[in-house]
Formats: structure tokens, C-alpha cells, sequence
């Protein structure tokens, strides 16, 4: 099954791979989005949530790694059937490798907001866990391989498979989740405002 991008998909991502370009700052994204592969950064910040932590809060840690972890292979077999290409702009190359060639849903973005949300449920606050996914999914698009829908849908994936495990191991631990949507998170640290 193929999915042909839109115009305003492919509009935007244009935008994103012309605008702020040098090739120092491309160097640098690149490097940066290294961090979100197969869920990199997101795995290493769970394992040392858990080392440093102890009790019922390296439970947490590890339930959070897990939710990270399952959303890296959920969004890894949707690729498969969906099978959407990676984007290919007339004059525009992608500018890092890929491990496959397919694009939706994004896993650097899925992975970073399920972490993202995943973590700020064990207490870590939840400014810097956002700004990193946020900046995690962005690089996707300025180094030109995903379409804004892919992150877009990757984002909205990973929050809700985060929402969903931890708060089905909070239930069956007996504990009350903090929040009651995936959006709770960003808003009781002051991520987000009405």
C-alpha cells in the first residue's frame, strides 16, 4: 500500500529543507538527529532513569523505557504496511542515510514524544523532554526525509502508545496516573498554556 504526499505536505517540506540552510547548521542537525536512531537518546535516558532511581520510581523508569521500546516497534511494522517512500524533492537530496527507505510514521518522532510524555510521568520535568522530541522530529524534516505528515503522525502515535502503557501499568500497579490525557503532561510542567 502507497500513499502519493499532498501538495501542502510536500510544500512544507520544502520549506524545511530550503530554509535556514548552511552547510555548517546541516552538519550539525545531522549529527543532532543521529541521537533519536532506533530510539537512541530515549532508551539511554530511561536506563539511567532507572539506575538512578530506586523503588517505586525505577518502576516507573522502567515501565516508561518499556512504553519508548514498544512504541519503536509498533511504529517499525506500520512502515511495512504502509510503505509509504521517503521523500525525493527535484534538486533537494536527502541529507543523512536512512535504515530503510520507507517514511510514515516518522519513529524519530513517535519514540521522542512517547518519550517525551513518557518520562515527565516519572516526575522529570517536562520542558527539556519536549524541546528534544520537538527538535528530534523537526530534523527529520530539514534533513529531508519525512514528510510532515510523517512526524505529525509519528508525534500523535507516540503519545498515545505512551498514554495507553503507562497508564495500563499504572492501573494494574494500583496506582492513579498523573493526568488523564497525553497532553497532561506538557500541561501541569507549563509546556503548554489555555
Amino acid at each position: 500500500m502507497s500513499h502519493s504526499p499532498t501538495r501542502l505536505d510536500e510544500s512544507l517540506l520544502r520549506v524545511a529543507r530550503t530554509w535556514g540552510h548552511t552547510p555548517a547548521a546541516e552538519r550539525k542537525v545531522a549529527r543532532f538527529s543521529l541521537l533519536g536512531e532506533h530510539a537512541g537518546i530515549w532508551l539511554v535516558l530511561g536506563a539511567a532513569g532507572s539506575l538512578l532511581s530506586s523503588g517505586e520510581r525505577r518502576s516507573r523508569w522502567a515501565r516508561a523505557s518499556g512504553a519508548v521500546a514498544g512504541t519503536y516497534a509498533v511504529n517499525t511494522t506500520l512502515k511495512l504496511i504502509v510503505r509509504r517512500v521517503r521523500p525525493e524533492l527535484p534538486g533537494l537530496p536527502p541529507l543523512t542515510s536512512t535504515p530503510t527507505r520507507f517514511s510514515f510514521p516518522s519513529a524519530h518522532s513517535s519514540t521522542s514524544f512517547a518519550g517525551a510524555l513518557a518520562y515527565s510521568r516519572t516526575g522529570f520535568p517536562a520542558p527539556p523532554l519536549y524541546a528534544l522530541a520537538i527538535g528530534l522530529a523537526l530534523s527529520r524534516l530539514y534533513l529531508g526525509v519525512h514528510y510532515p505528515s510523517d512526524v505529525l503522525a509519528g508525534a500523535l502515535l507516540g503519545l498515545a502508545i505512551a498514554d495507553v502503557c503507562i497508564r495500563h501499568a499504572s492501573a494494574s500497579s494500583g496506582m492513579v496516573a498523573a493526568g488523564t490525557g497525553p497532553f497532561d503532561g506538557l500541561a501541569a510542567n507549563g509546556a503548554i498554556t489555555a
